[in-house]
């Protein structure tokens, strides 16, 4: 590939349009590997161009001008590198919410909006529930579920102090400082001697050492490893969340954890081994597969 190529516009004296510059940028990251091409291509150069994608559409036969083009120019090499979109563009729809994200934090995926479905589910015709987000992240669970549900508080606790950082900006994005409380520390180690929770909720490190080739390289490559591996048979953040829940919640209290490919079972059979927990249910993703395992404090 040309460098002309590589950069759609860069090599050109005369000017481009939008759809050209679309186009020949989709061919670029197409050839980079990257099946959304066509799609990524157009939400960078409406960030560049700083106008919604729809409305890019209007604009296709419209010459790009020379400061347009360079500002779309690196986030493009951005993506070719396999860049995650959402760390280029900044932002990750979840649910009900539009989050900040960027490297250092878990991107959201659709597979934990279902987690969040599961646990309002359950808190329907509740009130006044409090909520324990193990390893928050962004914070995508703990503010869906205060935005949402019967929730009236949560604390979201997580190792990283860069992933914090997001949630805290995601937080105060939607004023809700004083709902969601967020605590640095590894897992139940920021949670005070004698509070209980009505729902610990996790969507923890659940990768297996050995799948780590079998990531896209955006994953891999690029998002945080703490957020991602969990030993040799990617149980070993589970075990403990598991184990150490039930003395967290308060009778009739939710565990809900989102889990990886042919997890659920040794999950559920975990869950048992304590003896503190009833009613573990598995619940299936969008593609079918067994994501999702609850379990009742009776």
């Amino acid at each position: 590939m040309t460098a002309a190529r590589a950069e759609p516009a860069g090599a050109r004296t005369a000017p481009v349009s939008v759809l050209e510059v679309m186009l020949r940028s989709a061919d670029y990251l197409a050839e980079k590997g990257i099946e959304s091409a066509r799609l990524d291509a157009e939400h960078l150069l409406a960030k560049a161009l700083g106008i919604g994608r729809l409305e890019m559409y209007l604009q296709h036969e419209r010459p790009l001008e020379a400061d347009e083009l360079a500002r779309f120019r690196p986030l493009l090499k951005r993506r070719g590198l396999r860049e995650p979109l959402q760390y280029i563009l900044g932002r990750q729809g979840f649910r009900e919410l539009d989050l900040e994200v960027g490297p250092g934090v878990l991107i959201p995926r659709p597979e934990t909006e279902i987690l969040v479905g599961a646990v309002l589910s359950w808190a329907k015709g509740r009130e006044g529930l409090k909520a324990l987000d193990v390893g928050t992240g962004s914070g995508a669970i703990a503010l869906s579920l205060l935005t949402e549900g019967p929730f009236a508080a949560a604390v979201g606790t997580d190792a990283s102090e860069a992933a914090l950082d997001f949630a805290k900006r995601n937080r105060d994005a939607l004023g809700m400082q004083s709902r969601l409380e967020l605590r640095h520390g590894t897992l139940f180690e920021p949670v005070r001697a004698g509070e209980c929770f009505d729902a610990v909720v996790s969507n923890p490190p659940y990768v297996a050492e050995v799948d780590r080739g079998q990531l896209q390289p955006e994953v891999r490559g690029w998002e945080p490893e703490e957020a991602l591996f969990a030993g040799g048979d990617g149980l070993a953040v589970l075990r403990c969340i598991v184990t150490g829940g039930a003395a967290l919640l308060r009778s009739g209290g939710l565990l809900a954890l989102e889990v990886g490919d042919g997890q659920a079972e040794r999950v559920v059979a975990l869950i048992g081994e304590t003896g503190s927990y009833r009613g573990a249910t598995v619940h299936k993703d969008l593609r079918g597969e067994n994501r999702i395992v609850t379990a009742l404090r009776p």
